[in-house]
């Protein structure tokens, strides 16, 4: 069986059908005063609407009805007299009598699957109950030049689907289904965070500082002002800015970007909601978050519970809350050595790092005890926590922005959100004590310097420690990755699916 999406075994069969579709638009300009592209069929109907408003109507009603619509979309199957037409809202037949073929093959050649067609006719229901449109006038109005993939195979090579997302959105429904979730998706969270009276807010997406998050930026040049700048890899600090300004409550929904690798959860760009709320703490988001997923589940699929893979997962109630630490413990229950460590073996950097070395973990010599605690956990633990899971106790070493807890500084107020195996948020308490920011900023810079050599940027924002320096009331912060709950709610394995659009390596030619 051969490939059909391979280009070195099809090239030459798709020239052939290629060179054959070029002929018929020669021939239709020749014959047409639009050059083939007309520009003034207006319809008045979708198929999805049309199924739902006649679709229990006999055939005979149908019929005494003689309602005319005009439908336009692309030809995707040819069968006998049939033509199946397909429109954003759904596909629908449209019948073609003799005499109308005859001037179809007349005017077009006759028209060919990928053809984008517009179609007047009387709506009718065939003798199996299927809605379908008697054409009473035909236009062509896109001549497609290239052939379609078969559609018994369909367009299954994953670059392929990637690098010509159009084809995929053409060929596969799923695929379709899939951004018509995402973007419902993206609307609900809106609509539920205006609902919590946030304002929604935009902030600068080159910023002359990185910050927000650890990540290696990517950096451009702003030619007018001569000034290296780089993409933001996290609206943070700008949000907590407008807090300090007196939006107590605003949000962001947009894209970050991080100059790192790629992996099924990971994309170079990729869209988060982040959002902060004054005179609340990390607790207080916990709460927001549950209600807010339960939410925007029913509102998007009608259910809070969902199937991921071969499991069903309940957005709904009260998510499971445990500490980094009591997790780690939970699921190494075969390890001893991991279960007979208590809450101040923490701090053994020996310890820890000979506890690493039990499960198999390299470390890096400069890591700090809470590095590799949050080492430990990444790979012993979160695929396991499948069910909504809240953790907490995150170590204050490796959150620069949260604040510490007031009973054990090793720790910061701080959770992340795990379904389904990978984080979904990151939230805190925020710091806002501007001399600790300051100090916790410099001490990073340093950090960098030390392990980066001269890939080092400067992450010490000034301009963020004089905001903290005017008074930034008690807050609480998240960011919620939007193509990771995506990938959740289309129970879909890799961020690529999520992405319209997603990073790709260069082609090289043979």
């Amino acid at each position: 069986m051969k490939d059909i999406m391979n280009p070195t075994q099809n090239s030459e069969e798709e020239n052939k059908l290629t060179i054959e579709r070029r002929k018929k638009l020669d021939y239709i300009r020749k014959n047409s005063i639009v050059n083939g592209h007309p520009n003034d069929f207006r319809r008045d109907s979708f198929a999805s609407d049309l199924k739902i408003k006649f679709s229990k109507k006999t055939k005979e009603e149908l019929e005494e009805l003689n309602h005319r619509v005009a439908i336009a979309g692309r030809i995707m199957a040819k069968r006998g007299p049939f033509l199946v037409i397909r429109e954003m809202s759904d596909d629908i037949q449209v019948y073609t009598t003799k005499s109308i073929q005859k001037k179809l093959k007349k005017k077009y050649q006759n028209l060919d699957i990928g053809d984008i067609i517009g179609i007047k006719g009387v709506l009718n229901k065939s003798r199996r109950g299927d809605l379908y449109v008697s054409v009473e006038n035909c236009f062509l109005l896109t001549k497609s030049l290239r052939p379609l993939p078969e559609k018994f195979y369909g367009l299954t090579d994953q670059e392929t689907r990637y690098r010509q997302r159009y084809v995929d959105l053409i060929i596969n429904k799923n695929s379709r289904r899939t951004f018509r979730i995402r973007s419902k998706l993206i609307a609900a969270i809106r609509s539920f965070m205006l609902s919590k009276d946030y304002i929604e807010v935009e902030t600068p997406t080159m910023q002359v500082v990185p910050g927000g998050a650890t990540a290696r930026p990517f950096t451009t040049h702003h030619n007018a002002l001569n000034m290296d700048m780089y993409l933001r890899i996290a609206p943070e600090l700008y949000l907590k800015r407008l807090v300090v300004g007196g939006f107590e409550r605003v949000f962001e929904i947009g894209r970050n970007f991080r100059n790192e690798g790629l992996s099924p959860y990971h994309n170079p760009e990729f869209t988060m909601i982040e959002f902060y709320q004054a005179y609340s703490d990390y607790k207080d988001l916990m709460l927001l978050t549950e209600n807010m997923l339960s939410s925007i589940a029913i509102q998007v699929l009608g259910s809070t519970s969902i199937r991921y893979g071969t499991t069903t997962i309940e957005l709904g109630g009260t998510y499971a809350q445990m500490s980094m630490f009591e997790a780690i413990k939970l699921y190494n229950q075969d390890h001893i050595e991991i279960q007979n460590l208590v809450r101040k073996d923490l701090q053994n950097h020996k310890l820890m790092i000979s506890i690493a070395k039990l499960v198999c973990l390299h470390t890096e010599e400069q890591w700090t005890c809470g590095q590799i605690l949050e080492k430990i956990f990444s790979e012993t633990t979160e695929s396991q926590l499948i069910q909504p899971t809240f953790i907490t106790n995150y170590p204050a070493e490796i959150s620069p922005l949260a604040r510490k807890n007031d009973k054990d500084s090793f720790f910061s107020d701080r959770f992340e959100l795990f379904i389904g195996g990978y984080e979904i948020a990151n939230g805190f308490s925020e710091l806002n004590d501007a001399e600790d920011q300051d100090l916790r900023f410099k001490k990073q810079h340093l950090d960098k310097q030390n392990t980066e050599s001269n890939e080092t940027i400067n992450c010490y924002d000034k301009d963020y420690i004089t905001a903290l320096e005017y008074g930034l009331p008690p807050t609480a912060g998240q960011g919620i990755g939007i193509d990771r709950l995506t990938m959740l709610f289309t129970n879909t394995k890799t961020i690529r699916d999520v992405i319209l659009f997603p990073s790709m390596r260069a082609v090289t030619k043979a």
